[in-house]
């Protein structure tokens, strides 16, 4: 199981700037208009075992800027870094140093439940196991988060959940146990409840890798039609070129530096 994957788990109550040379330490001024940026990283790094003989820094001074709407493919190698930049991206861990911001707010001072509160509201998980509960029904997956932050059930948070799982296209199924769909009908699912919170930022763990080429081309072509019509940024991962090839941006970590980060000008 991914990272990213575990950790929102573990984390979520089951009911209730271009390339940089490696080894080159720079400092960049960003120019861009704070009400239109979703995600902010300055100079983040991340190590493990700090002060130990097996002390190892993962992530070497990230800078990154995602301006709202942004459809973004991030791809490297394994152990280029992805999963841990996405795990303090989501809130689910802390960088050693640095600063992220979340739509404007700065997040590294934050304590847990602040952080919990902040990754609820602003912040959507899309996996490539899509992790449904078996034991509700597909409506009721996509009810949860909003179940969770309010406390009770109320009338509103059936309508919302009606209304995406209409926008997924899965009217018809939508009292059916979760356990009894397609993966790719489990995975719209999952994408309706990601969504069902109105976050500012999706982040998509490899949405696609386990589906075969069809179902992953409606899955992603759902994701874009979502982009396009909320304004939402995506941040994906995805080890498939021809779907990186279709976002608007493609960053790629190697070594725990941004590689290279360019537009796509084949956006399609």
């Amino acid at each position: 199981m991914p990272l990213l994957e575990r950790h929102w788990l573990e984390y979520s109550p089951r009911f209730s700037q271009h390339s940089k040379r490696r080894g080159l330490t720079q400092r960049w001024l960003f120019v861009v208009d704070s009400n239109a940026i979703t995600l902010q990283l300055k100079d983040i790094r991340k190590a493990y075992n700090i002060g130990l003989p097996a002390e190892t820094e993962i992530l070497h001074g990230i800078d990154l800027i995602i301006k709202r709407g942004e459809f973004v493919a991030l791809i490297g190698p394994s152990g280029s870094g992805k999963s841990t930049l996405l795990n303090l991206i989501g809130l689910l861990d802390k960088p050693t140093s640095g600063e992220l911001f979340i739509t404007g707010q700065a997040t590294t001072q934050l304590q847990d439940r602040e952080l919990t509160m902040l990754r609820a509201k602003s912040i959507g998980f899309v996996f490539q196991f899509h992790n449904l509960l078996p034991e509700f029904t597909a409506l009721e997956n996509v009810m949860l988060p909003m179940l969770a932050a309010r406390g009770r059930p109320d009338e509103a948070i059936g309508v919302r959940a009606a209304e995406l799982i209409e926008q997924v296209g899965l009217t018809s199924v939508g009292k059916h146990m979760s356990n009894n769909l397609s993966g790719g009908q489990q995975q719209r699912v999952a994408i309706a409840r990601a969504l069902v919170m109105q976050p500012a930022l999706v982040l998509a763990d490899e949405p696609t890798g386990n589906l075969d080429t069809q179902s992953a081309d409606t899955i992603f072509d759902l994701l874009r039609r979502v982009n396009q019509t909320s304004n939402t940024s995506f941040i994906i991962v995805t080890h498939d070129p021809r779907l990186a090839k279709r976002c608007d941006r493609i960053i790629e970590l190697v070594d725990g530096r941004i590689d290279s980060d360019k537009p796509n000008v084949a956006e399609s």
